[in-house]
């Protein structure tokens, strides 16, 4: 039930009790008791509305940065993670697998100002040997969730 909650919540925080209630088949008391435990032990940490910003006339870039980095003893990831996840233009940050160390995504106005914070603020830092920044060019599903409607598969099949 609890995964079931969550993977309901992660789709649509915005859901009623009801419809939970109808979709999980447990009391209200139950779902409002497992949603306050599950903040309190931070499973659930805050709810997000999705934005297509494609549809706004003040559009936002989202930039998609790689970077690699030499730890130092004593000092490791967690602690970098922490002083690049301070800059208020950064919106993630995964230590990630295969050829760089952490996957920082970032939100600005234009491609200049992110390219200035990537200049600027993220090569600055000892710790890291090489960047790699990739612009978001458009979004299709972010979240689970389609910013578009959803794509038809208009392809008709074919037996043979």
């Amino acid at each position: 039930m609890e995964r079931k909650l969550l993977e309901l919540l992660e789709t649509n925080s915005k859901i009623s009790i009801e419809e939970l209630k109808e979709e999980l088949c447990v009391s209200e008391l139950e779902i409002l008791e497992t949603i306050s435990r599950l903040e309190k032990e931070k499973i659930i940490c805050g709810y997000n509305s999705i934005i297509n910003w494609d549809k706004i006339t003040d559009q936002k870039v989202n930039a998609l940065i790689e970077v690699r980095v030499t730890p130092q003893r004593g000092i490791g990831y967690d602690r970098l993670a922490d002083r690049i996840s301070r800059f208020d233009e950064v919106s993630s940050v995964y230590l990630i697998s295969g050829g760089y160390d952490f996957m920082v995504v970032i939100n600005g106005k234009s491609m200049r100002e992110i390219s200035s914070f990537v200049f600027e603020k993220i090569s600055t830092i000892d710790m890291i040997q090489s960047i790699t920044t990739h612009f978001v060019l458009k979004k299709y599903k972010d979240h689970r969730v389609y910013l578009e409607e959803k794509p038809n598969n208009k392809r008709k099949n074919i037996v043979l």
